[in-house]
């Protein structure tokens, strides 16, 4: 009975803490929601907190028909082609390190670990003289490169975790039947990491869709600034029309929700690879 009792005490305590985390968590997403359904007029009542007396789109309309849809996509290309090239680099890298070491390659692998302990924004003025040098400040291209750079580290320490608990078995049977290294990585490898991939995907693409610092350096040009930038320029715009500003954050944030809403499953796969062996 006692035994009971605690277990149900103890599944009480976990569901309140659940619940007092989405709450926590929770609550600003809605308030962005709700704030984003309210005229401004309203919103200058003093109805804040609570849901719209009238669903107004008006702030959509606002947001999706400006210059914000420019940055949106400047966000979606400079996002998505580092994603698919640090997932590349990062899973080749790996790839080697786990099944194909090297002399170095204890010694290499070390250099990337060690990268993820060096602060991103102290590499800010070597990261601008070489963009600089390179004639592409000022330019999308520009950031691809830095954003590679800032996700390489955690990718590569996820992925050659996860392949170095792939049995070696199945690449001395692929070897054996004549499959070339890269065959083996491309048709074998690769889709047996899927997990990893999705949350090397998603860390990254989380990071580079918000990353403000580097956008802000290395772009000056308003038709070529990305999201984070944007939403500040549309916040300087708007200035006192909260609900529009609380509508622009919402829009900006749906592609990264709605892309973990589909992959979080393969997310915590990919997280708990490892953990459990046998």
């Amino acid at each position: 009975m006692t035994v009971q009792k605690t277990g149900i005490v103890a599944k009480t305590a976990f569901y309140m803490l659940a619940g007092f985390f989405i709450v926590l968590f929770g609550f600003p997403f809605i308030l962005t929601i709700l704030m984003s359904l309210k005229s401004m007029p309203e919103y200058m009542t003093g109805n804040y907190w609570g849901f719209p007396k009238k669903i107004y789109f008006g702030n959509f309309q606002r947001v999706l028909f400006s210059s914000f849809n420019i940055y949106f996509l400047n966000s979606l290309f400079v996002a998505g082609i580092a994603v698919v090239l640090t997932t590349l680099i990062a899973s080749l890298a790996s790839y080697a390190f786990a099944k194909m070491p090297f002399r170095l390659s204890p010694f290499v692998f070390m250099l990337f670990i060690v990268g993820m302990l060096i602060p991103v924004h102290t590499t800010l003025i070597p990261v601008y003289q070489l963009t600089k040098a390179l004639h592409l400040t000022d330019r999308l291209a520009g950031l691809i490169t830095p954003y590679i750079s800032i996700g390489l580290p955690v990718a590569i320490y996820i992925m050659t975790t996860f392949f170095k608990e792939v049995p070696n078995s199945i690449q001395e049977s692929a070897f054996i039947d004549g499959a070339s290294p890269i065959r083996i990585y491309w048709s074998i490898m690769l889709p047996i990491s899927i997990p990893a991939v999705s949350t090397v995907t998603i860390l990254n693409f989380l990071t580079y869709w918000n990353e403000y610092i580097y956008a802000l350096t290395l772009i000056n040009t308003g038709i070529r600034r990305t999201l984070p930038l944007g939403i500040r320029d549309f916040s300087s715009i708007e200035t006192v029309n909260i609900p529009s500003i609380f509508t622009a954050v919402l829009v900006g944030s749906l592609p990264v929700i709605i892309f973990y809403i589909f992959a979080q499953e393969k997310v915590i796969n990919g997280l708990s690879a490892g953990a459990v062996k046998g």
